[in-house]
């Protein structure tokens, strides 16, 4: 079994806002996966006292330890748990109603000896590649669905933000949990998993540099880190581009390789 992971923010000048990490049990039979994509507010526009990368961290953590440790709870009842165990770290300060109260996508996946389960929250990506080399994305499409100019707009964005007919985020409701793309595939048809944020899945849906099979060949030939410098590559080379200017030139990013 080999892990690769790898993480670098998108301005040297500003904290990471994802969050990765991997378990592994004693018993070695099995393991969990989680990234955290943190949403990074306008600037003057924010409802808590504790940074993004504080929410992620809080996040993340209580996400592995209870996809670890909590094998009778399934994913979605695990993010449950968890945001809830992270709003109440912070609900006695911060206005957790607030549209812009910390948050974060989310990718989880947990395998044991015979099956793998998955769940995915707003825009990060879950690649699960079988053993004949067809890669399977499991996304989580509903931003993707927002036009253009609605997200052009922050009050209009922020209108459809954890709202019905919008999309969704790990923020501080867990009933969200119930929303994620959640399933289960036998371990038996997965050879390899790779967990992205947006910053590292541009790549393949801004870029076009290659598909979602190739993506997973570049991981396995050149690791996580590769793929993040092959998107910063292509990121320094767009400085006009369309998609550069509606979205950031730099973006957090974050990968997971799982090779079972």
């Amino acid at each position: 079994m080999r892990f690769e992971l790898a993480t670098a923010p998108g301005d040297p000048e500003r904290p990471n806002e994802d969050w990765a990490s991997v378990a592994l049990p004693a018993a070695g039979q099995g393991g969990a996966l989680v990234l955290l994509d943190g949403v990074t507010p306008p600037a003057g526009d924010y409802a808590c006292v504790h940074s993004v990368p504080w929410f992620t961290a809080r996040l993340g953590g209580a996400l592995l330890e209870l996809s670890a440790s909590r094998r009778d709870l399934t994913l979605a009842e695990v993010l449950a748990e968890a945001i809830r165990r992270t709003a109440d770290a912070h609900r006695d300060t911060c206005d957790l109603s607030h549209v812009r109260t910390p948050q974060a996508t989310v990718v989880l996946a947990r395998w044991g000896t015979d099956e793998i389960e998955h769940l995915v929250l707003s825009d990060s990506a879950l690649l699960l590649e079988s053993p004949d080399g067809t890669v399977r994305a499991v996304l989580d499409d509903r931003l993707d669905r927002v036009p253009p100019e609605v997200l052009a707009s922050l009050v209009a964005t922020d209108a459809l933000r954890n709202a019905e007919g919008g999309f969704f985020t790990a923020a501080a409701d867990p009933a969200v949990a119930g929303l994620a793309v959640t399933g289960v595939t036998a371990r038996a048809q997965v050879r390899s998993m790779a967990a992205l944020s947006d910053g590292a899945s541009r790549w393949v849906d801004m870029f076009g540099e290659g598909d979602w099979a190739e993506c997973v060949g570049v991981l396995r030939k050149e690791g996580a880190q590769g793929l993040i410098d092959r998107v910063r590559t292509r990121e320094r080379g767009e400085t006009a581009s369309p998609l550069m200017r509606r979205w950031k030139r730099h973006d957090d990013a974050a990968v997971v390789f799982v090779e079972l």
